[in-house]
């Protein structure tokens, strides 16, 4: 376990009581970044969330308790984490290391200030979450092996399941800024083009086979300048943070119309994100080594050390009627063949620039054995092996009515760092034309 300063100390307490729960996703060993608001003061502001409460940094900040180091102004009365991202690395890893010394058991400063105290702690339960950053832009990667080897498999020769390419490059499109949306914003059935197996033409309507991909995501922190590449052995200290993120998808729609040029509607009408961003800092004792990769990647995209993070992952599903979710998969981020370093040089490799608030989807995230697999396309092999919930209920693909859950944490020693949830409920399509 890699320790990069006291922040990581697994022996930290908080005088926060419900933050010292061992299956608690938001020790004082976490501390994400997020937006919130409340019934009392709509104004969206930045807050790190603690055990089940949230902390106003807008009222800490305003009171002198926290200064992120080269702040002109202040950056936490704002409605996005872009104006402190745009700070850079070094001004993240000071103000977490100022709230960490501020939260931690035997520290009195807040938590004697009774009325600094009332203004700045909310309870998360009574708390508004927003989107966390304004993104420019969303690009989507393709980088589990085993998901790819999956498809592949299904939709093509199982002895080649990979296309040539798959082991030489990150593969990735780019998706839809203005569709992603915040943990808990139902998401509406598409209508789209679906050419039948029997049919001469396509038809128009709501997608039949609608699908979740479990997904983390990252958010670019620093940018580069057009024409300038990150390299790969940097690429890190351009990276924020990371979320769950739900790459919703229409298969039918997608079967139709991913040649020549790869998905369009079936992927444009909602991504899902969890609303807290879990720095890449309070992550750090949870790096592992990536799975091997051959052959060995070109020079731009080989980097030394370990750069995979033991992230375990569930998806649930809860049937409109059903009193509680089905755990439908388990897997790990540790499986991804290809890594966030890696995919972030690759994208900026031509020139192309990337810019503070950006969101980079990891593709589905998929395990070597049928319960960890990432999508319903794979659990239930294109809808050829059903699949039974708790409830008794059968699924192949998403019904209208579904709630999907992502959740995920790395486990430490007597805490955990948790990324809360990324949930979404299906509604019904409306009448499109016909």
């Amino acid at each position: 376990m890699t320790l990069l300063n006291e922040t990581h100390d697994p022996k930290l307490k908080s005088w926060i009581s419900s933050a010292n729960d061992p299956s608690c996703d938001f020790p004082i060993q976490n501390l994400p970044f997020g937006i919130f608001s409340t019934a009392d003061d709509p104004q969206p502001r930045v807050g790190v969330a603690i055990g089940e409460v949230i902390v106003d940094l807008a009222a800490l900040e305003a009171a002198g308790l926290v200064s992120p180091p080269g702040a002109e102004q202040p950056v936490f009365a704002a409605a996005t984490l872009n104006p402190f991202i745009a700070l850079g690395r070094a001004a993240w890893r000071d103000t977490r290391l100022q709230l960490s010394r501020l939260l931690r058991e035997g520290t009195a400063t807040l938590r004697d200030n009774s009325a600094l105290r009332e203004r700045a702690l909310v309870k998360q339960a009574v708390a508004a979450l927003h989107l966390p950053v304004e993104i420019p832009g969303y690009t989507d990667f393709y980088s589990s092996k085993e998901h790819a080897t999956n498809v592949g498999a299904m939709f093509r020769d199982p002895k080649n399941a990979l296309l040539p390419n798959w082991l030489e490059i990150p593969i990735g499109y780019n998706g839809r800024a203005s569709s992603v949306v915040v943990s808990g914003t139902p998401v509406r059935r598409p209508n789209g083009q679906i050419k039948l197996p029997d049919q001469e033409r396509p038809a128009f309507g709501p997608c039949r086979r609608l699908d979740i991909e479990l997904e983390t995501g990252f958010i670019v922190g620093q940018g580069n300048a057009l024409g300038e590449p990150i390299a790969c052995e940097d690429a890190e200290q351009h990276i924020f943070g990371m979320v769950l993120l739900n790459d919703w998808s229409a298969r039918d729609i997608q079967q139709w119309e991913y040649v020549p040029l790869g998905p369009f509607n079936a992927k444009t009408f909602a991504t899902t994100i969890s609303p807290w961003i879990v720095t890449l800092d309070a992550l750090e004792p949870f790096r592992v080594a990536q799975p091997e990769q051959s052959p060995q990647p070109l020079p731009y995209l080989r980097h030394a050390g370990q750069h995979g993070f033991d992230i375990h992952l569930e998806v649930r599903m809860r049937p409109a009627q059903a009193a509680r979710a089905s755990t439908i998969s388990r897997t790990n981020f540790k499986y991804m063949y290809w890594t966030m370093a890696q995919q972030l040089a690759h994208h900026t490799v031509s020139g192309c620039n990337t810019r503070v608030g950006d969101l980079m989807g990891s593709g589905t995230i998929s395990g070597p054995t049928p319960d960890s697999y990432g999508s319903l396309l794979e659990i239930t092999w294109g809808g050829k092996h059903p699949l039974t919930l708790d409830s008794g209920e059968s699924r192949t693909f998403i019904e209208d009515g579904d709630e999907l859950t992502l959740v995920g944490w790395c486990q430490g020693d007597g805490y955990r760092v948790g990324f809360g949830e990324c949930r979404g409920e299906i509604l019904p399509a409306l009448p499109g034309a016909r």
